[in-house]
């Protein structure tokens, strides 16, 4: 297949420019690799070699492959030998001043209709543009690292970016053998925005005292089930790389409460605990692996008291029926004895709040999350009250853990650790429609590529059930009186019409 762009300039040949001159090669495209540092280019090119020739060995390419890819890179002694270019991509210091220097040069040196991108995951495309003699030939063209494995690429349209040029870069991402997603040109773009939920709303439940990190982790993995808890995850990307990206979006969007950053990350990375790189980070790494604290242990508890469920709780009959197979004693009155263990199954409201409305009994009362089916996860969480007995608390912990499905307490707050974070991640999502940044489809699309998840914002939105997320959003704005939590009006309109999130508007 004849590539769409013939010749390809690459200026920045780091781990991005590398691996997008990888794929630019593999394409069929002649590459031309330059760099401002005396020899990076060169090296680049024997790194490509050498990568190359590790697929050879593995017997994914043959030495006739290899030899074509290798005659299609070539290094550019300066800026000007860049004029065959049809599309020059730069990955480059993320700084507007040399990025704009940069392509007010390239403008004046390729041919009128030769297409300028930029990699940049953080400045406005705009911005980048605003110094151009034609506006409409520069896009972003937002790869993530590793750049031959993550097979999304964003294009992003700045303001007076041509739409031919986004199709051309879509075009081309498709034959990488990637997925274009097209976003408009916000803060984050599509993955570094709708990713701003996950770490900062467990932030905020560690700040919480809610629960340890570790707690946390292993309640999104075992119930949602992401591949990595937001402090693994968090340590894996380091502080210095994370931390200023949640700074740089919150003030882009005006201090919008929803993108608030945590002082947790700010008093780490001050003190230089940023991650596993450095052997240190929300845990601590012995030969590059995680020093992870156990869970603690089963309580051993001699006699279980009968357990009364709360009218109120969602997924009561599925409550009932979990109760019955772990062989609880279930009471069925229209009260509790004076001696049975009190479960509520809240959606965004904290323990507490249902002890005083329904007129419990605190030092008996424990929450338990419903929101998912119990079939569906790897692990039950529970909750108690400031008042809950200890007696209480390992009774139910001991009850939910019969049939061998680890069990994590938490304290109490409004909203459990998967409620708050998946609903954070959702509104954010729901936000992002809101705003046309994407369509529905492609920010699932981006997210789940981008990011690892185990299924888009969105799709996460409809397993959970719309109705679920506005009710768990609406129960925390109240318990926190804060508008992060305010529901966005894309999905209030959807929960109130009964429509699918991934619906695509007509």
């Amino acid at each position: 297949m004849q590539p769409i762009f013939n010749t390809v300039g690459i200026v920045g040949t780091g781990a991005m420019g590398r691996g997008i001159a990888q794929m630019a090669a593999q394409a069929g495209s002649h590459v031309m690799l330059f760099d401002v540092q005396p020899g990076s280019a060169e090296a680049a090119r024997a790194t490509l070699e050498g990568t190359w020739r590790t697929l050879l060995a593995k017997g994914k390419i043959d030495e006739s492959r290899l030899e074509s890819y290798l005659g299609r890179l070539q290094v550019a002694e300066s800026v000007p030998a860049l004029a065959p270019c049809g599309l020059v991509v730069e990955a480059v210091v993320e700084r507007l001043d040399v990025k704009q220097r940069l392509f007010a040069e390239l403008e004046d040196i390729v041919q009128p209709t030769a297409v300028l991108a930029t990699n940049t995951s953080s400045l406005s495309v705009t911005s980048i543009a605003a110094v151009l003699k034609r506006p409409s030939q520069l896009a972003g063209y937002h790869f993530f690292n590793p750049v031959p494995l993550m097979r999304v690429v964003e294009v992003i349209a700045g303001l007076k970016t041509s739409s031919i040029v986004c199709q051309q870069l879509a075009d081309y991402t498709r034959q990488f053998g990637h997925t274009p997603v097209t976003a408009q040109d916000t803060p984050g773009f599509i993955v570094n925005h709708a990713g701003r939920g996950y770490g900062t709303e467990a932030l905020r439940v560690a700040g919480e005292r809610v629960a340890d990190f570790a707690t946390i982790d292993r309640i999104l993995k075992d119930q949602m089930g992401f591949r990595l808890g937001p402090f693994e995850l968090m340590d894996l990307t380091a502080l210095d790389v994370s931390h200023p990206v949640m700074e740089s979006i919150y003030r882009q969007y005006y201090d919008e409460p929803r993108y608030r950053p945590s002082v947790i990350t700010a008093q780490r990375l001050a003190g230089g605990v940023v991650g596993k790189k450095v052997g240190e980070g929300f845990y601590k790494y012995e030969a590059g692996v995680a020093q992870v604290p156990p869970e603690p242990a089963v309580p051993v508890v001699a006699e279980l008291p009968p357990v009364w469920v709360s009218p109120k709780a969602a997924r009561r009959a599925e409550l009932y029926q979990l109760l019955k197979n772990l062989g609880a004693s279930i009471e069925t009155g229209a009260a509790p004895s004076s001696h049975a263990l009190i479960l509520v199954a809240p959606l965004g409201l904290d323990v507490t709040t249902l002890v005083a409305v329904e007129r419990l009994d605190p030092t008996r009362t424990l929450g338990i999350d419903m929101m998912l089916e119990d079939a569906a996860t790897k692990r039950r969480v529970l909750a108690t009250n400031p008042a809950t007995r200890p007696d209480m608390r390992d009774a139910a912990h001991a009850l939910f853990a019969r049939d061998g499905k680890p069990v994590s307490v938490i304290r109490d707050s409004g909203g459990f650790v998967t409620q708050r974070v998946v609903a954070t991640i959702v509104n954010i999502a729901a936000d992002m429609c809101q705003q046309g940044i994407c369509t529905p489809a492609d920010l699932d699309v981006a997210v789940t590529l981008g990011l690892g998840y185990p299924m888009g914002p969105l799709a996460m939105g409809d397993r959970i059930g719309p109705t679920n997320v506005l009710e768990v959003l609406f129960n925390m704005q109240t318990v926190y009186g804060d508008t992060r939590y305010r529901p966005s009006p894309w999905l209030r309109r959807r929960g109130a019409l009964g429509l699918s999130l991934t619906h695509e508007e007509g």
